[in-house]
């Protein structure tokens, strides 16, 4: 399977964004995660679904601002709805697979071993 995220750009602090993950070859299975990563920082996990069932985790910085939501009936794309941007959630945006595991648990880059490409979100002050 391949990844492709999409749906990054510029937006000002208190805007939304929806960026898309979609999948080509086989469709998603285990877990979708999705990471950031700015200049000079470690990836971090932002925010997993368990693509069978739909149960979600995220990281405590975008609880409550973003979504992760996926679409069954395609079977091939992941979503992240991000509401109330501020400017420290700029970073590169990644998706990614981790096929076995905890949700909960998958929190680190190391457990996913399927990466998209990244795409850019900008928040200006």
């Amino acid at each position: 399977v391949q990844l492709q995220a999409s749906g990054g750009g510029l937006v000002q602090a208190g805007g939304s964004l929806r960026l898309a993950c979609a999948a080509s070859g086989r469709t998603f299975s285990g877990n979708v995660g999705w990471f950031r990563q700015s200049p000079g920082k470690e990836r971090d996990f932002v925010a997993g679904i368990r693509w069978s069932g739909g149960s979600t985790h995220y990281a405590n910085s975008v609880k409550d601002r973003f979504t992760i939501s996926r679409d069954y009936a395609a079977k091939k794309m992941v979503y992240l709805q991000m509401n109330s941007l501020k400017p420290e959630d700029t970073a590169v945006y990644y998706c990614a697979i981790a096929p076995r595991g905890i949700l909960s648990t998958l929190r680190a880059p190391s457990s996913y071993d399927v990466w998209g490409q990244g795409t850019q979100v900008t928040v200006s002050s």
